[in-house]
């Protein structure tokens, strides 16, 4: 099955538009994504990008809820409220636009995370802050004798 690995970080455009890797584009194609769903990371200050599949994994967490329960309302606020559709141009370009950039604080440069069934996109730096932070504590916890 397809994935999506490893991170790049490509320039934004005078435009707004920033190229799609290619190895994700290869897994959009693959898994026959044409519409992008976009939604603003629940722990991370990144977009999470992926196809129709991971709106509907998302929804049915919140239909197994009790519609009118908190959790239900608080994941439809941020699964349904803080996600756009967007697609990719003819030159495997995504736009950047306000919603990212505003969540995420993406200027010139974006890094493409890989996170198997979805990618991310960050601010650079930001990116590198996270997984040297990820990595540092993964270290301490090999480290502990449960």
């Amino acid at each position: 099955m397809s994935r999506f690995l490893s991170n790049a970080t490509n320039r934004i455009d005078a435009k707004g538009r920033v190229s799609v890797p290619s190895a994700f584009r290869v897994v959009l194609a693959e898994r026959g994504i044409r519409e992008l769903y976009c939604f603003q990371d629940f722990v991370f200050p990144a977009i999470s990008i992926g196809g129709a599949d991971l709106l509907d994994r998302y929804e049915r967490q919140i239909a197994a809820e009790d519609p009118f329960s908190l959790a239900a309302n608080e994941m439809s606020l941020l699964v349904h409220g803080g996600g756009v559709f967007l697609k990719l141009d003819a030159e495997g370009r995504l736009m950047i636009t306000d919603f990212i950039r505003d969540f995420t604080g993406i200027t010139e440069e974006v890094t493409f995370v890989g996170r198997a069934d979805h990618f991310q996109l960050w601010r650079p730096q930001a990116f590198q802050a996270a997984q040297a932070q990820a990595r540092g504590e993964r270290r301490l916890a090999g480290g502990r004798s449960e």
